[in-house]
């Protein structure tokens, strides 16, 4: 994949390399291995490796490499987890990526609060184990294992969205290292105020490049009295988008629900070991009381049966609904996986709930004549589904056709006043849609970059240029 034009990397001077390993020691690394990990990612995009690798293990050591790398005028890159899929984390000017995930503490539960605080690398499988004897769990679910601060930093979502909303409403507030080297923290724990700029909402979805966040604060919600998932499969594309677009609009407060499409059930079934019929299928998660989910499960019921949805296949036990929800989680997989060597290049839009059916159709129409293998899965509960192509990464044709298939996707959804990114972060993918999208305001994103990052060295490249 063309990350743009080519970026002329000064190597790191001797100067700096040797106040970096008098900083961090054993911390710090430049084998190999070590910078290929770090300047992949799950997508399409090309390798480019960072000039050199620091574990941090604490806001000092964070305020300590943005005070070196600045002074240097070196790039900083933080790195999480590394499954983001926009090219988020790629280091695509070299410089420093800072690693993350040793900062991995859960500091504060404060359980009648619904609330807690965690150190950025925190993963939230970790935190939902710890939270789990408190009866509270943390409801964001993107399917990968994310680091906290990676998933507040591209501003992620996930299955529960439609009942639980996006990281920009779990986020209570942040502590954030800025280009200065200050430790700034952007709000108290009270659940509404009207003190100045909301600056957590800045740093939420800002990918790294206004700060490096080191600690998050975030809403929690008590573990349901009652959950029940099933699946349902339908005769139509169109019959399973329209019984979620009625269920949402008759009040049914769904917990999840996933459309994949008969291409990635097929896929599902390959991966994870399943023998559901090759259809478009509904996976559903209801929550609450016994009765109101009892009633929950009725209506949807009785709005996919008039669509042509068949009968639900119920997962009570919590291995069943664990074993369901792992292979919607592994559906990135299965689907490149339809295809021997494939790479996946997995795209995403939103658009309001009242377009959704139209937007999936006439996608759907176009992957018919797709020369590769392309799968439709999301969380259209919100308005939210994902495409994932499996193309052969040496074929120029192959790029080419994906790129206008991926055009066309998102100029739909940008016709329909949706968005050409519903949770994947802009990246590298989608700066030219970003525009497209927002036009004028993007040049007080660039505003607001240049006052907090006037060198332009955190994580630069990203979301738009300069």
């Amino acid at each position: 994949m063309d990350l743009g034009t080519p970026v002329t990397r000064q190597p790191l001077d001797t100067a700096f390399i040797e106040r970096l390993q008098s900083r961090f020691g054993k911390d710090l690394h430049f084998g190999e291995a070590m910078l290929r990990q770090h300047g992949s990612n799950e997508a399409h995009f090309d390798v480019v490796l960072p000039d050199a690798v620091v574990f941090a293990r604490s806001t000092e050591d964070v305020v300590d490499l943005v005070n070196l790398c600045v002074a240097a005028h070196i790039s900083i890159v933080p790195f999480g987890a590394g499954t983001s899929i926009e090219g988020n984390a790629v280091p695509i000017r070299g410089g420093v990526s800072v690693n993350l995930s040793e900062m991995d503490a859960i500091l504060a539960v404060h359980a009648e609060d619904f609330d807690c605080t965690v150190q950025a690398g925190c993963r939230r499988e970790k935190l939902n184990e710890h939270l789990r004897d408190t009866g509270l769990f943390f409801p964001i679910d993107p399917g990968a294992n994310a680091t906290i601060g990676g998933m507040a930093s591209t501003r992620a979502s996930g299955t529960n969205a439609v009942r639980y909303g996006t990281m920009r409403e779990a986020v209570l507030s942040l502590k954030v290292v800025t280009p200065e080297g200050k430790v700034i923290t952007t709000a108290r724990r009270a659940r509404k105020s009207a003190a100045g700029y909301d600056l957590t909402r800045l740093y939420v979805g800002s990918e790294g490049t206004l700060g490096i966040i080191t600690e998050v604060t975030l809403r929690l919600h008590p573990i349901p009295e009652t959950i029940s998932a099933a699946v349902c499969g339908f005769e139509t594309l169109e019959g399973a988008v329209t019984t979620v677009v009625q269920s949402i609009q008759s009040g049914v407060p769904l917990a999840r629900v996933e459309i994949l499409d008969d291409m990635q059930i097929r896929a599902v079934n390959a991966w994870s070991k399943l023998s559901l019929p090759e259809v478009t299928t509904l996976f559903f998660e209801f929550h609450g009381s016994p009765g109101g989910v009892a009633e929950q499960i009725e209506l949807v019921g009785m709005l996919a049966a008039e669509n042509g949805g068949g009968s639900f296949d119920w997962s009570n036990l919590p291995e069943e609904r664990a074993r369901l929800w792992k292979a919607r989680h592994e559906a990135y997989y299965a689907a490149v996986a339809l295809r021997p060597g494939a790479v996946g290049w997995t795209t995403d839009v939103c658009v309001p709930i009242s377009r959704l059916p139209e937007c999936i159709i006439e996608t759907k129409r176009d992957l018919a004549g797709a020369s590769m293998p392309a799968t439709i899965l999301g969380h259209v509960g919100d308005g939210n589904f994902h495409v994932i192509f499996a193309m052969d990464p040496d074929s120029v044709d192959e790029m080419r056709e994906v790129k206008a298939l991926n055009a066309r996707l998102v100029a739909r959804a940008l016709e329909m006043d949706g968005t050409c990114t519903g949770e994947h972060g802009i990246g590298i993918g989608k700066q030219d849609w970003l525009v497209q999208e927002l036009g004028e305001s993007v040049d007080v994103m660039r505003t607001l970059k240049r006052a907090l990052d006037p060198q332009d060295l955190f994580n630069p490249g990203k979301i738009f240029s300069l």
